[in-house]
């Protein structure tokens, strides 16, 4: 299993943990990537937290859609309704994007059908998040749970996989690259 930990800033204060504890255990478990999602805060803050995550982790560094403070870490991971808030056309939305962010950024898209990773197979990209793969405490609206599905689905896709949503450590799948854990990498 590889690890991709989701450092949620909500989760974290409902919970009264620090960033430096969430680091220390993301180091702990070997977490290859940490996505930083913000959903409450100003960019100034956002920027902030992203420079302390970046002096203190040495593994890639995402930013949840604040695209505008990629510069700050080593790319992004937009939801499909945060695509089309930069173009209607989800191809031209990730050409501007990559404009704006630099083409040596990642680029991370959420996907949760067939549908959506057949989509995403056409864009250049660098991974799908697909989910959710079971219920989470950081996401209330989930419309579908994929469950047993997720790894036939995971299949589907050209890029690398990260499994989303109510993902465990001890999770097992044959086509997805990484495990995104987020309140449950403090569990």
């Amino acid at each position: 299993m590889r690890l991709y930990a989701l450092c949620d800033q909500e989760m974290l204060d409902s919970r009264d943990i620090s960033i430096d504890t969430f680091l220390r255990i993301a180091k702990e478990k070997n977490a290859e990537i940490i996505q930083y999602r913000n959903k409450n805060a100003s960019l100034p803050e956002i920027k902030k937290q992203l420079i302390y995550l970046r002096n203190h982790f040495d593994g890639f560094l995402l930013i949840n859609d604040a695209y505008e403070l990629a510069f700050f870490c080593d790319g992004v991971h937009l939801g499909q309704n945060d695509i089309i808030t930069i173009d209607s056309d989800k191809h031209k939305a990730i050409t501007i994007l990559k404009r704006v962010i630099g083409k040596d950024k990642i680029v991370g898209i959420s996907t949760h059908n067939k549908e959506e990773i057949i989509e995403a197979n056409e864009l250049d990209i660098n991974y799908i998040g697909l989910g959710a793969y079971r219920n989470t405490s950081t996401k209330k609206d989930i419309a579908h749970i994929l469950g047993d599905s997720i790894d036939n689905l995971a299949q589907l896709s050209v890029h690398p996989v990260a499994a989303i949503g109510g993902v465990k450590e001890d999770d097992r799948f044959e086509h997805i690259t990484y495990h995104v854990i987020g309140s449950g990498l403090l569990s």
